[in-house]
């Protein structure tokens, strides 16, 4: 009779045991998947970068490809400048920014920051090269063979402490927006991301970026191609600190924002929050 009640009892606990190993492939399978949710298969860009209920683990083509269109890339330069430099190098970058489009290098500022809040005496600089690496490849035999390049280089790289650069590619459902009045202030915010997991990165900010527009505060959006990877920028506009506070605040009572913080937390390894001030050589003011 004991043996007997004590079958019954194992049997019972494996019949729970399995329910819930089949609870969490059901909530895995829906959250994991681009098709997984009826949210997403309304979703144009989705429709474009995963065939219907594939899973993102496995997909079909390279990550890059999935989420960003490849005729432009974007370099993404930090500048950590001697303190008693600083005034000097940025009225040196302006002109270097003007030789740049005089040499018809193709290479494009987008933006040019120094930053308020964050490390101390950085320059931090956005280019793009409309055309891939081709492009790229172009501005960067100019940059490394021109005299008058050369020239500003040498000059330049006395007024530094260090410098580091990536290549990056823009989230094809993040379009660069750059219409909005002057005299902002703007946040770079930098995540690394687990390996494997920026396809699910891309998934969840396509869809959670609505809640993040109220105050047109969406720059863009970009992820590393070569550099440090598995990293990802999200650069934000705002009029002032008081001005950020509140639009994020606001975002939280938007139905739908909160699920997009859930699930991509559990993704980050390590994230970076810069607030910076556009230089007088930028386009973004």
């Amino acid at each position: 009779m004991i043996i007997f009640e004590m079958s019954l009892n194992a049997i019972k606990c494996i019949g729970r045991v399995n329910r819930n190993l089949m609870q969490y492939a059901k909530v895995v399978s829906q959250t994991r998947c681009f098709s997984g949710t009826p949210a997403l298969t309304t979703d144009s860009w989705f429709k474009k970068i995963i065939p219907s209920r594939q899973p993102m683990d496995t997909p079909s083509e390279t990550q890059s490809k999935l989420l960003s269109e490849l005729d432009s890339v974007y370099e993404l330069q930090f500048h950590k400048v001697k303190p008693e430099n600083m005034l000097t190098y940025l009225t040196q970058f302006g002109k270097f920014v003007d030789l740049m489009d005089e040499k018809n290098t193709g290479a494009q500022l987008m933006a040019s920051f120094t930053v308020m809040i964050g490390d101390q005496d950085e320059a931090i600089h956005l280019w793009k090269y409309k055309g891939g690496y081709a492009a790229y490849n172009k501005a960067l035999m100019a940059y490394r063979t021109d005299p008058d390049i050369l020239e500003y280089r040498l000059e330049r790289n006395s007024m530094l402490r260090s410098r580091y650069n990536q290549i990056l590619l823009r989230f094809g459902f993040w379009e660069f927006k750059r219409d909005r009045e002057p005299n902002n202030m703007y946040e770079l915010r930098s995540y690394d991301l687990k390996a494997g997991s920026m396809i699910e990165w891309g998934n969840h900010w396509a869809r959670g970026l609505k809640h993040r527009q109220g105050n047109n505060e969406a720059v863009c959006g970009f992820f590393s191609h070569i550099g440090n990877l598995n990293q990802c920028h999200h650069l934000w506009a705002y009029k002032d600190l008081q001005t950020r506070k509140e639009t994020r605040d606001a975002a939280w009572q938007r139905p739908g924002w909160d699920e997009n913080v859930r699930y991509t937390v559990p993704l980050i390894r390590n994230h970076q929050s810069r607030i910076l001030i556009p230089t007088p050589s930028s386009p973004l003011q």
